[in-house]
Formats: C-alpha cells, structure tokens, sequence
C-alpha cells in the first residue's frame, strides 16, 4: 500500500467553487465517492485548502494503490468521474484524464505513531 501526497493550483478567485466541491463530493455525492474509493483500492483520503501569497492550493493525501487509483481516474467513463474530472480540471487546470509523464511526489517521510 502507497501513499500520495499532492498539491492541486486552484485558480485565483475559485476558492469557494473548491469548498463547494469538496462539499459535494462528501454530500450529495458521497455514495460514488465512497464506491470510487474503494474499486481504486483507497483506504483514507483527505483535502485540504491551503491559502497562501502566491496562491491557493489544494492539498491531497490518500492511502491505497496509487497507480490504481490515477489510472481509472483517467480512464473511467463513469458518471462520477467524468464530473469529478471535469470539476478537477475546471478548479486547477490538472487534467487527469491526462495522466502525467512525471513522477509522483516523493513521500520523504511516511511515520506512524
């Protein structure tokens, strides 16, 4: 089991358009949410809104199988992925139906109490 640890750019004057997601996401949505997690193989995630002077961000952690979980967000056609792609891409410009050819973010130090 993997961990990821990103940071998201959210686009100057979408900050309440990400709490809205986020509140979706956990609301109305949480059922897919949920199922989507767990077909990824995600045991834990968390996000967090991070304002900063050069500009917001939003910051994602998960526990599970990273590869997974990237690859069928870029290839799921699901309702809930499309939107969920769509809404990512909409608030960061991160379009991950587009995978990256970079490296994830190198986890330095992952500790458990």
């Amino acid at each position: 089991m993997g961990v990821f640890n990103g940071v998201f750019p959210i686009k100057a004057g979408k900050e309440d358009e990400a709490r809205a997601f986020a509140a979706e996401t956990f609301g109305a949505r949480r059922p897919d949410f949920e199922a989507h997690l767990e077909r990824d193989g995600v045991t834990r995630e968390t996000w967090s809104l991070q304002e900063t002077p050069m500009g917001s961000l939003m910051l994602v952690w998960f526990e599970g199988d990273v590869e997974k979980a990237f690859a069928n967000l870029a290839t799921d056609d699901s309702e809930f992925t499309t939107w969920f792609r769509a809404r990512v891409l909409d608030l960061t410009g991160v379009d991950l139906g587009t995978p990256s050819a970079d490296p994830p973010p190198a986890v330095l130090i992952d500790s458990r109490a």
